[in-house]
């Protein structure tokens, strides 16, 4: 592969005409009236100087956030625009998040990110900061493991991070103490599966005796204070300092596992798909699954089937039965399992493996229903990428509240993806589905920063508009607003919107149809960036299935 460009190309300085000047012989001066015998004079002009061209304004890269929640991306905004780079951009929107999404990600989860440096593929890290099972090896009831989400965040901006560490907690700081309107989605989940018991129990969650509706204002002094003393006093407040006697007293965490936790860091699983390379998380995570779930589509020819149409459908679910098979048997934390990585993103091997895909293909099922994730996808004018997904794993996690932050069940897929591969002991990592991806150029530059909640259908919503995005030369937009879809077993799940030709087609095929209303969140929100590597431009789209936003300066 040919050496990585340092940062995005910036558009080329258009080429400027000299105006050439021209002059015609003046006209000749009449004659003195002095005598004389010689032939009368002119007198030469003054030649016409060449103007000097007017170099074309170079445009100013462009820079930009696309995450859950206005107010996140907003933070984001203001850290780049202040001087900071994309990293202390995506960790101002995350703090951001955790204020605006309580029951999604925030302070007592955990996470994963990818960080291109100055838009050099070749020097991607990815970050695994999720929660772990405790020293003992106990899964509590809860599922509560060791929140990383506090260390990640601290280690992201220690490595890549420019801004002061007190600046880039600041948006989220005011948020929490301000007051925020809360989001139509934060009333519905007030309001559903266990949002009524969460509110009963915290006055800042209810307004006039019940809980919360869209835009009452949300104020949480609580959380604010916390957030001052990581700001004040760094990480170690939560793992060893102020914030960790409060903690301990929570099952399944101790002062010891606290104090012990890592953040695990490497090169990130890369995969070629045609011609990008795709890099995703490490495992557990399901970085080479969703590689290999690309590589099997592209086998099957999904580029050649009308994107949304039968054939498309099918190719995209029968690359998804592979991958989430290897999901379901061989990925699992690789400190303790063995995890055949490079087997799982082998191009060659894929299409073998696609070969031999049946034509009635079913997935594992699972009563798996943790769609509570976020993503935030920042890119920088340096061309510095960031792809990072945090989570709580269920609505609110735990539901366990202290400091003014939800306590994770993280710890619960271990039971939900049961394999040998997948099993707790001290210090382990879960399989689960949040899936951060950087899709590189032939030139390892970032050409699409890309994420999305969904948990267990995150793989083939992120196929889908990759496929679209990439195969189909749709525009990123189009490609988030397309209707989606996920194989259950023979069950195909169709988004609402999807034509009634395609869902009476996969019915004649034999799948049994449900049609899943987009009110019920089930099918995510893609949280992207494209990059145009030639000009720095960069383009996104707000996904409307939740409260995503997206902003773009510069250029």
């Amino acid at each position: 592969m040919p050496a990585p460009t340092a940062r995005l190309a910036l558009a080329g300085l258009a080429a400027v005409a000299l105006v050439a000047c021209t002059s015609t012989d003046p006209e000749p001066s009449p004659a003195t009236t002095a005598p004389t015998t010689a032939p009368p004079t002119t007198t030469a002009p003054e030649p016409t100087p060449t103007p000097t061209p007017t170099p074309t304004p170079t445009p100013e890269p462009q820079y930009g956030v696309a995450a859950g929640d206005p107010a996140a991306v907003a933070a984001g905004m203001r850290v780049l625009e202040q001087g900071g780079n994309a990293v202390d951009a995506a960790v101002a929107a995350a703090f951001a998040v955790a204020v605006v999404e309580p029951y999604a990600s925030g302070i007592g989860g955990g996470g994963a990110s990818i960080v291109v440096p100055e838009g050099d593929g070749e020097r991607a890290v990815t970050y695994d900061y999720r929660e772990v099972v405790a020293d003992d090896g106990i899964v509590p009831a809860t599922g509560t493991g060791i929140p990383g989400f506090v260390a990640g965040m601290a280690t992201l901006h220690d490595a890549h991070g420019q801004a002061e560490w007190a600046d880039v907690l600041a948006p989220a700081i005011e948020l929490a103490a301000e007051g925020h309107p809360a989001s139509q989605m934060l009333a519905v989940r007030l309001r559903e599966d266990v949002g009524p018991g969460i509110a009963a129990d915290l006055p800042h969650l209810r307004s006039g005796g019940g809980p919360l509706a869209e835009g009452d204002l949300l104020v949480q002094e609580e959380l604010a204070a916390t957030m001052r003393t990581l700001a004040a006093d760094g990480p170690q407040a939560f793992y060893t300092g102020a914030l960790a006697d409060s903690l301990t007293s929570v099952p399944g965490i101790d002062a010891a596992s606290l104090a012990g936790y890592e953040v695990v860091s490497g090169e990130p699983v890369r995969g070629a798909v045609g011609d990008h390379e795709v890099l995703a998380a490490l495992p557990p995570l399901p970085g080479a699954p969703v590689v290999q779930m690309l590589q099997v589509a592209e086998a099957l020819d999904v580029a050649a089937a009308e994107p949304g149409s039968v054939p498309f459908v099918e190719g995209v679910s029968a690359a998804w039965t592979v991958a989430d098979e290897s999901a379901g048997t061989v990925l699992g934390d690789p400190a303790f399992v063995d995890v055949p990585v490079a087997e799982l993103v082998d191009p060659e091997r894929n299409a073998r493996l696609a070969a031999r895909v049946a034509p009635d293909a079913a997935s594992r099922t699972s009563s798996d229903d943790a769609q509570n994730t976020t993503h935030i996808s920042v890119v920088d004018s340096s061309g510095t990428a960031v792809s990072m997904t945090n989570t709580l794993t269920h609505w609110f996690g735990s539901g366990t509240y202290r400091e003014g932050f939800f306590l994770n069940d993280q710890l619960s897929r271990f039971g939900a993806i049961d394999s040998p591969a997948n099993r707790p002991e001290p210090r382990r990592r879960s399989v689960s589905w949040s899936a951060p991806l950087i899709v590189l150029d032939d030139d390892a530059r970032p050409v699409l920063v890309i994420g999305s909640p969904g948990g267990r259908l995150i793989p083939n919503i992120l196929t889908g508009v990759y496929a679209r995005w990439a195969w189909h030369g749709q525009s990123l937009e189009e490609a988030v607003l397309a209707p989606r879809f996920h194989l259950e077993g023979r069950t195909m799940r169709l988004e609402e919107g999807t034509p009634s030709e395609v869902a009476d087609g996969l019915a004649a095929r034999g799948y049994a149809v449900e049609m899943v209303p987009r009110s019920a969140y089930a099918f995510g929100s893609v949280n992207a960036l494209a990059v145009d590597p030639e000009t720095g431009e960069l383009t996104g789209a707000a996904d409307p299935r939740r409260e995503a936003d997206v902003a773009v300066g510069g250029g």
